[in-house]
C-alpha cells in the first residue's frame, strides 16, 4: 500500500493542485490531492443504514448549510478531498461560529476502532442513551470495518486519527501529515460512504509548527485537541476510579462550559470501560448534556 502511494506522489508533483488554490510542488502547503484515490473505489458499498439529516449532517456541494445550532449530530461529506478539486468545489471550510450552547460534554475515544474494548463502550453509550466522538485510525478502519459501521450507524460521530498514528511517519512534513489524514478518510468512506472534516493529530496540536496548520485549514479540516482526559494512555495506568478522578480534576471548582474529555478505545484500555458509567453519571448530575464533535464545536483553549 505505501508503494502505490508512493508512486502515486512521484507522478502527481508536477500538476497536483493545493486545497484553496495552485501551489508550487515546493511549497509545503501542497497537498497530495490523490495520493490516497482508493484502489478499490469501483467495488459496490453496501449502503448505510443512518440516514443523513435524520441520524447526520451531510454537507452542501458548496458548504453552504454547515452552521449549525445542534451540537449532537455529527457532520460529514460525500466528498474526499480531492473529489472536490476534482469537481472544482469549494475545499476551505466557511466562517463558522461555535455552538453556543451551554454545560455540553464531549466524551472522545482515540484509536480505535478495535474488536474488544470499542463495543464494550458503544454498549454502555447506547445503554446511557449518549452519543461520543470516535477518534479512528485508517489500518484499524481496514481491520474493523464492522465496528466503524456500527459507531456509524448508532449514531456517533467519527473523525480522522491519521492512518497508523506513527509519529516519526506522521511528522516528516505537513504533506506527510495530510498523506495519512488523505488515506484515512479514504479508508472511512470505503466503508461508510462519507468522510468525515474533524481530525486530531496524534499526540495532540503540540506536534504543529504554522506549516501544519496552514495545510489544515486551506483543505477543510477542524482539529481538536481536549480540556479534560482520564489519563488513560499514561504509564501510569490508572484504575477506573482513578480516571474518573482525573476528569473531575480538570474540571475543577469552576467547570468550562464545553467540555472535551480524552479517552480511547483500543483494545488494553479495559478500566476505561469500567469508568465510563460513572463518569456520564457525574456529568449529568453536574447539568452536562452530550455532544459530538462537529466543525462548530467550540476549541477547548
Amino acid at each position: 500500500m505505501r508503494k502505490f502511494f508512493l508512486s502515486a506522489l512521484l507522478v502527481l508533483t508536477v500538476c497536483v493542485i493545493g486545497c484553496a488554490q495552485q501551489k508550487n510542488s515546493s511549497d509545503a502547503n501542497q497537498i497530495p490531492t490523490e495520493v490516497a484515490t482508493p484502489e478499490n473505489s469501483s467495488q459496490e458499498q453496501s449502503a448505510p443504514q443512518a440516514q443523513p439529516d435524520k441520524d447526520y449532517i451531510l454537507a452542501a456541494d458548496d458548504l453552504s448549510n454547515l452552521q449549525l445550532d445542534d451540537p449532537t449530530k455529527p457532520v460529514y461529506d460525500k466528498y474526499i478531498l480531492w473529489e472536490r478539486q476534482e469537481k472544482n468545489l469549494p475545499c476551505v471550510l466557511p466562517d463558522l461560529q461555535p455552538y453556543d450552547a451551554k454545560s455540553v460534554v464531549y466524551l472522545t475515544f482515540d484509536d480505535g476502532p478495535d474488536d474488544k474494548v470499542t463495543p464494550q463502550i458503544l454498549d454502555i453509550l447506547k445503554a446511557e442513551n449518549v452519543k461520543a466522538t470516535f477518534y479512528v485510525c485508517g489500518n484499524m478502519v481496514e481491520t474493523y470495518p464492522d465496528v466503524l459501521k456500527r459507531i456509524f450507524n448508532e449514531g456517533h460521530a467519527i473523525g480522522n486519527h491519521s492512518y497508523n498514528h506513527r509519529y516519526n511517519e506522521l511528522y516528516a512534513s505537513p504533506w506527510a501529515f495530510m498523506e495519512q489524514i488523505i488515506q484515512t478518510d479514504n479508508a472511512i468512506k470505503n466503508v461508510i460512504g462519507v468522510r468525515p472534516f474533524i481530525i486530531r493529530a496524534p499526540g495532540g496540536v503540540g506536534m504543529f509548527n504554522g506549516d501544519y496548520w496552514s495545510m489544515i485549514d486551506s483543505c477543510g479540516y477542524v482539529e481538536h485537541d481536549w480540556n479534560a482526559l482520564t489519563e488513560d494512555a499514561t504509564p501510569s495506568k490508572p484504575n477506573a476510579s482513578q480516571q474518573v478522578n482525573n476528569v473531575l480534576k480538570y474540571l475543577g471548582d469552576n467547570p468550562p462550559r464545553s467540555v472535551i474529555i480524552l479517552m480511547h478505545s483500543n483494545s488494553d484500555k479495559t478500566e476505561t470501560v469500567k469508568a465510563l458509567p460513572e463518569l456520564i453519571h457525574f456529568l449529568r448530575d453536574w447539568g452536562y448534556t452530550f455532544g459530538v464533535v462537529t466543525p462548530m464545536t467550540p476549541q477547548p483553549w
